[in-house]
């Protein structure tokens, strides 16, 4: 399951960090962060609990960037 959510994210270096870190967080199977668009696509590894996992990877975003933003 592949889902789209806008984000907030200040320059292209931390989009670059949160992708590395939301591709770490389990569940997810591929992130890819669109600094311009400001946005995130992310596909989700089978049977993995879409709400659950996004948690932590705003969880691990915000370790990147304190302020971030993902509409959930």
């Amino acid at each position: 399951m592949k889902k789209t959510y806008a984000i907030e994210v200040d320059c292209a270096n931390c989009a670059n960090l949160m992708e590395e870190a939301a591709n770490k967080t389990e569940g997810v199977a591929k992130a890819t962060v669109n600094f311009m668009m400001q946005k995130m696509i992310v596909e989700f590894a089978d049977g993995a609990d879409a709400k659950a996992v996004m948690k932590g990877v705003l969880k691990a975003c915000r370790k990147v960037e304190p302020d971030c933003e993902i509409e959930l």
